[in-house]
């Protein structure tokens, strides 16, 4: 995948564009190169130079705006687990039932990780490279957004909507098979991540037993 590729997975507008609030210019791109150095390459097989060069820019350019390659993965880490949270919380203060909430955060967690499956293969599977102050705070973001799963389970299964014996066990199995999704969905595949959100909605709510 191109630099040029990576940057149409975020084509433009605040919504659409997870790098919108990096700025200037310069560090928006290193950040979209080191997204698709990370992803192709992994996380310690890449080096600034990898980096740099596919921004079309010199290795000391980088370290105007980055110190290290840590920090850039530390950004690139922090911005996408704040949307994954912001995406869970907005289903789970949604209205209707527990229902409704479990499948609209499934489908937009989903659609996500598939829309945007380049940079959330390197949000969510390279949290081990983060030194221990960094990986402490994502780790953090971690839990909001499992928290946010749990509480709309344990809500089904207060008002008798879900049958769920382990409430914990079930919600890393919800977050972990949404995650999943950025590792293989393919853009050339014969499902959208739309198509992909709706039968893992549908896919959940069978996993929670719940009552149509």
């Amino acid at each position: 995948m191109s630099a040029a590729d990576a940057a149409e997975e975020t084509p433009g507008g605040e919504e659409d564009m997870p790098w919108g609030e990096v700025t200037p210019e310069a560090a928006r791109r290193l950040l979209v190169a080191a997204v698709e150095a990370f992803a192709e390459r992994g996380y310690h097989a890449t080096t600034t130079r990898d980096i740099a060069g596919r921004a079309g820019m010199s290795p000391a350019a980088l370290y105007i705006h980055y110190k290290t390659k840590e920090e850039l993965l530390h950004r690139i880490s922090r911005i996408g687990h704040d949307k994954a949270l912001e995406i869970l919380r907005a289903a789970a203060a949604g209205e209707g039932t527990a229902g409704e909430r479990l499948a609209d955060a499934v489908r937009s967690f989903v659609r996500w990780h598939a829309e945007r499956h380049t940079t959330a293969r390197v949000v969510q599977y390279e949290l081990d490279a983060l030194g221990p102050e960094h990986r402490t705070e994502i780790v953090a973001l971690r839990r909001e957004s499992d928290a946010a799963v749990r509480g709309i389970i344990n809500e089904g299964v207060a008002s008798g909507e879900f049958d769920v014996p382990d409430v914990a066990g079930t919600t890393v199995a919800v977050l972990s098979l949404c995650i999943d999704v950025s590792r293989w969905f393919n853009t050339q595949g014969r499902r959208t991540p739309d198509e992909v959100g709706a039968l893992y909605a549908d896919l959940v709510l069978r996993m929670v037993g719940a009552q149509k």
